[in-house]
């Protein structure tokens, strides 16, 4: 079966949840619209005096039709994901009193089995949308016989418009390896998907996952700036995850203030991109995770942070009632 009839039908089972979709099959009726299709094979000899990576003027897919619809769907598939996605780990993490009021005001269906049959929904949904975006992309390079394509899916992830780029798919991953390490013993529950695990080569930890139709995410778990495993975990709006207080020195801001804080000029240190601290998400199940998988570790780490989070309150506060003296 090809792809898109694979999609489409896959879309249409889940009209009932009203998720947002890649239109690809409106994306090939635009493609089978451009002019320069019909002459692609006729032309080929006659390349060599063009520039083979612009499209003829007047293209009507060049001329913004495609790319912005695209682009649409990609912001509105990624939204929807992270919304699910929150909401479903909210859940799973949430204490019996919050339990209780996230049922009292509607948010709780179902049980444990439920969660984690929507966690793998979600997780189907992110990756058939990451497949018909690339699938759309190559198609598009092959009919201009271009790198359009290519340089566009670039700037979606620059855009942080990527939906394999998003914390909340890296948190399903940690919750799905948690979920199957809690009912190991008992050799029950489901699982989300298979082929994703915890790896450590040489005491670098990065998370692994083999997913369908050959796509690989292998996402490194060392703090670029203690050059450590990430403790308390963040996710910048980059992608980059660095540890809770490594990520506030570089933010130029005290842990009492936290990242929200930080000034809009500060910049990530690996991709030096600016603005990206007030919309870190913090990293909760991939933290349950590392804190399972390595425990002497976690528990020297917990006792340096207790000590240095104290002096930063301590100071804090200090600074806070001299300046209420006017000291």
């Amino acid at each position: 079966m090809k792809f898109c009839k694979k999609y489409q039908e896959y879309m249409q089972g889940q009209e009932g949840k009203k998720l947002p979709g890649v239109g690809f099959k409106k994306l090939k009726k635009i493609l089978k619209r451009c002019r320069r299709r019909d002459s692609l094979h006729s032309q080929k000899a006659l390349r060599a005096v063009d520039d083979p990576h612009t499209c003829p003027a007047h293209c009507s897919v060049c001329d913004g039709s495609f790319f912005p619809s695209l682009l649409e769907e990609m912001s509105a598939v990624l939204g929807c994901f992270n919304k699910q996605a929150q909401k479903l780990l909210e859940l799973h993490l949430a204490s019996g009193f919050q339990k209780y009021l996230m049922w009292f005001k509607g948010k709780l269906r179902g049980n444990h089995v439920a969660l984690i049959q929507e966690g793998k929904d979600l997780v189907t949904y992110a990756l058939i949308n990451a497949i018909a975006i690339r699938k759309i992309l190559k198609k598009y390079d092959k009919i201009h016989l271009s790198t359009q394509g290519q340089a566009f899916k670039s700037q979606a992830q620059k855009m942080h418009m990527e939906i394999l780029q998003s914390p909340w798919l890296c948190e399903l991953i940690a919750f799905h390896i948690n979920i199957r390490e809690t009912k190991a013993n008992s050799g029950k529950g489901p699982a989300l998907f298979e082929g994703c695990s915890l790896v450590v080569n040489d005491g670098k930890p990065s998370l692994s996952c083999e997913l369908f139709d050959s796509i690989k995410l292998d996402i490194d778990l060392t703090c670029s700036i203690c050059l450590d495993t990430v403790f308390d975990p963040v996710s910048l709006a980059c992608g980059h995850i660095y540890c809770y207080m490594c990520a506030c020195s570089a933010a130029s801001v005290t842990i009492v203030d936290g990242l929200k804080a930080a000034e809009p000029k500060e910049k990530c240190p690996l991709c030096r991109e600016a603005g990206v601290f007030e919309g870190a998400v913090h990293l909760d199940e991939l933290n349950i995770l590392l804190s399972r998988s390595c425990p002497e570790y976690w528990t020297q780490r917990l006792q340096t942070e207790r000590v240095e989070r104290i002096r930063q309150a301590k100071e804090h506060w200090e600074s806070q009632c001299r300046a209420l003296m006017g000291v």
